[in-house]
């Protein structure tokens, strides 16, 4: 980006700010007006700003959201809590997930005849991870139930990190166009990529967290430098993987989880981190996306990207939904309900980003542009029905009475803002 660039993204950046207030219980969300802001910038628009997603500047920036993403998504995870009270978001990420890729691997097969089956399962990786900030006006919702919040909550703070060691071994074996002696190596390359990354990430975790509470519980660390030392955590185990030849974005996403689940005080220094300078980053990839993808994904358009798209919000999501769901006590429209608040955002995002343009892979420019044709699918039709059907759906709820769906939860802390201490339970 040129400093003309810089200029039109940091006067746009400080336009929203003063009226970001005027957003707020919309169906205008920030996602969405920076998809399309970044697109009016464009190449697809007024061509104010050269956006290159393969300059190294835009390589950093996507990296480094990803890494404090899957790190803070992770720390804030109490998985006591999680097993104790939070059955839900467990039956969605263990059974509903998997079925996701596998029905988002069986339709793609049918549809793009010409993909391999790596392919097919690579692009059914990519979309399934959610965002619930395409979401929020679901999340944030006083009307709709705690629990119901907490399960769409959890659920998109884990998927992506769970998502992400099958978007990477799809990537690696959809890459296997060559000589067979080169897929030793492919095999043996994707298996230390997730084996030694969560391996790193666990005794980074576990130290690192060890070692800051020490440093604040003796007063040798002040607390504007413990935040400074949670994230160069993140930053450490990211590095530490990619030397011994793991994936460093999995070891971010376990370091997390093990660093949140060891220390012994709530980091409120992450959710307030991830309030300002997260929500930066977040929204410039956004940005990025719309000004550099979406023009790219748009002149490669066709009908059958848009069934599928369509197809990956709809059936290929709620379908295995409502399936890990049967047997919860929760009623189908909650199922239903649960079913269609899985937007497609920053995760799948970041993912076509670092992974999908670094894999030699046949049909690299299919993948991105159903990959991108679905994500901005997702941020119109999640961002438009979000606040009605939170209304609709919590009048149903509140009829209810005494149901699975009013069962009180604990609160785990959402990735835009910090549970306070005193939240009662069913709040």
């Amino acid at each position: 980006m040129d400093l003309v660039s810089v200029a039109v993204v940091a006067g746009g950046l400080l336009a929203f700010s003063m009226v970001s207030g005027r957003f707020q219980g919309i169906a205008v969300t920030p996602p969405m007006i920076f998809i399309a802001f970044g697109f009016l910038i464009g190449s697809g628009g007024l061509g104010l700003a050269e956006v290159d997603p393969g300059h190294g500047a835009i390589h950093i920036i996507a990296e480094l959201t990803l890494i404090l993403v899957l790190f803070t998504d992770a720390a804030r995870i109490d998985l006591q809590g999680l097993v104790r009270d939070h059955n839900l978001p467990v039956r969605m990420l263990l059974i509903g997930l998997s079925l996701t890729v596998l029905a988002g691997t069986l339709v793609a097969t049918q549809l793009f005849p010409q993909f391999t089956l790596w392919e097919a399962a690579l692009l059914a990786a990519l979309l399934a991870p959610t965002d619930a900030a395409l979401g929020q006006s679901v999340i944030s919702s006083r009307e709709v139930p705690v629990r119901i919040r907490q399960t769409l909550n959890v659920e998109s703070g884990l998927n992506d990190g769970i998502a992400l060691p099958a978007v990477l071994l799809c990537a690696a074996f959809a890459s296997l166009h060559q000589e067979a002696s080169g897929a030793g190596q492919w095999v043996q390359f994707a298996f230390f990529q997730v084996t030694l990354g969560p391996l790193v990430g666990v005794g980074a975790g576990y130290l690192g967290g060890r070692l800051l509470d020490t440093a604040g519980e003796r007063g040798w660390a002040s607390e504007p430098f413990l935040g400074i030392g949670i994230l160069s955590l993140a930053m450490l185990s990211f590095v530490l993987a990619e030397l011994v030849g793991g994936n460093g974005f999995i070891a971010a996403f376990v370091t997390g989880m093990v660093f949140g689940n060891t220390i012994k005080n709530q980091c409120v220094f992450l959710f307030e981190f991830m309030e300002t300078e997260g929500q930066l980053l977040m929204l410039i990839t956004f940005m990025i996306f719309g000004a550099a993808l979406v023009p790219e994904a748009l002149a490669h358009l066709n009908l059958m990207t848009i069934v599928y798209a369509v197809l990956s919000l709809t059936v290929i999501r709620m379908a295995p939904i409502v399936i890990s769901l049967l047997g919860s006590g929760v009623s189908l429209p909650t199922q239903l309900f649960l079913g269609w608040f899985g937007p497609r955002g920053l995760a799948s995002i970041l993912f076509v980003l670092l992974i999908l343009e670094e894999a030699d892979v046949p049909h690299h420019q299919e993948l991105l542009t159903i990959t991108v044709a679905t994500v901005v699918l997702s941020a119109l039709l999640h961002g438009v029905t979000a606040a009605p059907l939170a209304r609709a759906y919590g009048s149903l709820a509140a009829r209810m009475g005494e149901c699975a769906e009013n069962r009180p939860v604990t609160a785990i802390p959402l990735r835009e803002g910090h549970v306070p201490h005193d939240l009662p339970k069913d709040a």
